[in-house]
């Protein structure tokens, strides 16, 4: 029993070491992050008002590491979001906010049931919208080396909201990559395309109005188009070539017209136009575990693209556009 005991002591204090040395190293940065602000336009009184309590998150960096786009597969990863239970809740929120969102659908021409998809995804229809302090959630990931330039630059920005009055300090809780209101606007989602749509001097993007006005009014600018198809789940024989086949979110490469894809695909592909350029995804390649490399697969179009730019999962994206089409389909 001493010498376990022993073991647990000197484990206790290696830990407590470690994290002393993170947090003294965090205040560093924080005091180096300070002179950045501050040549951005940053005024010393909203830096120190705003980030005395940054403070770095542990759970941040371990929820950074572990996505479920990472390791579910397809058929988990979209039938879980898209489910019965999910599907309700949507046509429920809309019945309650019906003139709203058709509103918003008719000035952005952006389909209803794909925002109340996006919605639903997002944070179940407002009802999860994260509980982390995004100012500490900004502050550990730019803090943190793995994508520190690109979560720098979304500190600045919430930090330049603050300063102009767009948004209030005090209401930014959120997601752990700090992710904001109901449709989980990023920073400089915020700065661009946020929208205050009651006219009330104010956004918040926690209020139904703001937000879905928002979301729709960034689906318009990055080209979202409505009617338009977003995938088709495809059988392929195996004589495609590899490089046809995209694995990753980041870019899809090798796109050709449907009529030239037809000799590789045994789906009736009949009701899209042959002109049309698609790319086509196998996106259990390099996620699951000894994956069928031809199975499950899909021909994406533009529209499933434009949800690559909101949140760049090959996942995610089919998710929303089943989420959307089985709305659709109750509405």
């Amino acid at each position: 029993m001493k010498k376990i005991s022993g073991f647990v002591l000197i484990l206790f204090f290696l830990v407590s070491n470690t994290f002393a040395d993170i947090n003294t190293e965090f205040e560093t940065w924080k005091n180096d992050f300070k002179k950045i602000a501050l040549k951005n336009d940053i005024t010393e009184e909203t830096f120190d008002l705003v980030m005395s309590n940054a403070r770095f998150l542990p759970k941040v960096i371990e929820y950074d590491r572990y996505q479920p786009e990472f390791y579910e597969d397809t058929k988990t990863y979209v039938s879980k979001r898209s489910n019965k239970k999910k599907i309700r809740k949507g046509i429920g929120f809309y019945t309650k906010n019906i003139n709203l969102i058709n509103n918003v659908e008719e000035k952005y021409q952006i389909e209803k049931e794909f925002l109340l998809a996006l919605m639903g995804i997002e944070t179940n229809f407002g009802t999860y919208v994260g509980k982390m302090d995004i100012i500490s959630s900004l502050s550990t990931l730019s803090f943190d080396d793995r994508r520190s330039d690109f979560f720098t630059n979304e500190l600045l920005t919430i930090l330049r909201l603050i300063e102009t009055n767009i948004i209030d300090h005090q209401t930014l809780y959120g997601s752990w990559a700090g992710a904001f209101g109901f449709f989980q606007f990023m920073p400089t989602t915020i700065k661009n395309y946020a929208i205050d749509y009651n006219d009330d001097k104010y956004i918040d993007l926690k209020n139904a109005e703001d937000a879905f006005a928002s979301a729709a009014n960034y689906l318009n600018k990055i080209g979202w188009k409505k009617e338009s198809p977003c995938f088709q789940k495809i059988n392929l024989n195996k004589d495609i070539p590899k490089k046809y086949l995209n694995s990753s979110a980041r870019k899809l490469k090798n796109k050709r017209k449907i009529n030239y894809f037809k000799k590789y695909i045994t789906t009736d592909l009949s009701p899209f136009d042959e002109k049309l350029k698609v790319a086509i995804i196998t996106p259990d390649k390099d996620i699951v575990e000894n994956p069928d490399t031809l199975n499950p697969a899909y021909i994406v179009f533009d529209n499933y693209e434009v949800v690559l730019q909101w949140n760049r999962s090959l996942r995610f994206a089919l998710a929303v556009c089943t989420l959307k089409d089985r709305i659709k389909n109750e509405l």
